[in-house]
């Protein structure tokens, strides 16, 4: 019996996992959010949805990223993860975007 070999992207792995694997992949991603939250902060907004960030991002790019195998470029289960590293790591961006308890891992 053959085995199929399937790809990192399409084994069973936790969404935190895909994500991780997703941003070191493409880390201009995370770049380009933060560049558009903080313009949208220099802006005076205080406030915003992530989900707004990544349409720009995929019109702009028109999702030139690498392909995680779901058949979204940019998939919109990693937005609360992108969402929680951006406060983590940037200071100035902190309380920016409101998040949820995540309900899968």
């Amino acid at each position: 019996m053959t085995q199929l070999k399937l790809s990192p992207y399409t084994q069973q792995r936790r969404i935190a996992d895909r994500f991780a694997a997703f941003h070191a992949e493409n880390p201009a991603v995370y770049d380009e959010l933060v560049a558009l939250a903080r313009r949208a902060a220099d802006r005076g907004h205080k406030r915003m949805g992530i989900d707004m960030l990544f349409n720009v991002i995929r019109w702009n790019r028109m999702l030139a990223t690498t392909d995680d195998g779901t058949g979204f470029k940019l998939n919109d289960h990693y937005r609360s993860h992108y969402s929680r590293l951006i406060m983590a790591q940037e200071p100035d961006l902190d309380g920016m975007f409101e998040t949820r308890k995540l309900s899968a891992p």
